[in-house]
């Protein structure tokens, strides 16, 4: 039997995406390891060529062709104008499962309440190109400066406003800045370039490798719940459950007895399960979820 040849080039987000999307790749069922000297890691694919890329440049490297795919986010897409096959979106950030958001903060004893105030002002960002967008759509001319890091400290020692990105706005209030309004939100984007998306293998192996994290981000924030229940409480428990799709129902060998498996949002759970036991379900278990595939 022919070995297949072919290789997937993938880009992994080096930096503040790094962990969560490695994290996010093993409960899909990719195991990659980091070897801190390497941007090649290692990865339990032999179909796949791993290398690490800053999310900044993850974008123009998968439209000029050097990688297949890559994980990026919505804003640098923008930021570089990249023309890239949006695979997929993947709603996982740093520190939760929600967007990002770039926002436009100024100190907390600044004049400045809104964009307009912005007019001839001086502002620091890495987002460059999309914050001159923003502001071009509001009618606003100020100097819009490269940021090369620590951006919140410049809106102290002479920026009159930054643009950065928060997923909780905690690190801005510590910095003592405040949100004037969103400049954009983004979310984790899985992107593949255009001539590898025709090839036929690749763009079966990128909408596979996609199908798994999405099941992987789908579970992240939901489990299992496993009960015994007798048939005569079956309708009272049925009626607490918030079931993803129709709880499965099998017959156990005790003929007045039926086993309710589900798929609930974790965060309902410590509410429900006291209610369960109430109306009669027993040997209630929990469980984690890998995946969830619709």
């Amino acid at each position: 039997m022919k070995q297949n040849t072919q290789k997937l080039k993938f880009g992994l987000p080096k930096g503040s995406l790094q962990d969560a999307t490695i994290r996010m790749f093993k409960k899909a069922g990719f195991y990659i390891g980091i070897n801190e000297r390497s941007y090649f890691p290692s990865i339990n694919d032999d179909e796949i060529e791993v290398i690490l890329f800053r999310a900044q440049e993850m974008a123009r490297y998968v439209q000029d062709g050097i990688l297949d795919a890559g994980i990026t986010g919505n804003d640098w897409i923008l930021e570089n104008s990249a023309d890239v096959v949006r695979v997929a979106e993947l709603i996982y950030a740093k520190q939760s499962m929600r967007p990002v958001r770039w926002v436009l903060a100024v100190p907390e004893t600044s004049s400045i309440k809104s964009v307009k105030d912005l007019k001839g002002k001086r502002i620091a960002t890495e987002l460059v190109s999309v914050t001159k967008a923003y502001l071009k759509k509001n009618n606003v001319k100020a100097d819009v400066e490269f940021s090369w890091g620590a951006t919140e400290v410049k809106a102290m020692v002479g920026m009159d406003a930054i643009v950065e990105v928060t997923e909780t706005g905690s690190s801005l209030r510590a910095n003592k800045l405040r949100i004037v309004s969103t400049v954009c939100e983004s979310t984790t984007q899985f992107i593949a370039n255009r001539k590898s998306w025709a090839n036929p293998w690749k763009k079966n192996k990128m909408e596979n490798i996609a199908l798994l994290l999405k099941g992987a981000i789908l579970a992240e924030e939901k489990v299992g719940l496993k009960m015994n229940v007798p048939k005569k409480d079956l309708k009272a428990v049925l009626a607490i459950l918030p079931a993803l799709k129709k709880p499965t129902i099998s017959t156990l060998s005790d003929q007045d007895w039926v086993d309710v498996d589900t798929i609930i949002d974790e965060v309902v759970v410590r509410d429900i399960i006291p209610k369960l036991k109430k109306a009669g379900a027993q040997g209630i278990i929990e469980y984690p979820l890998n995946k969830v595939i619709y």
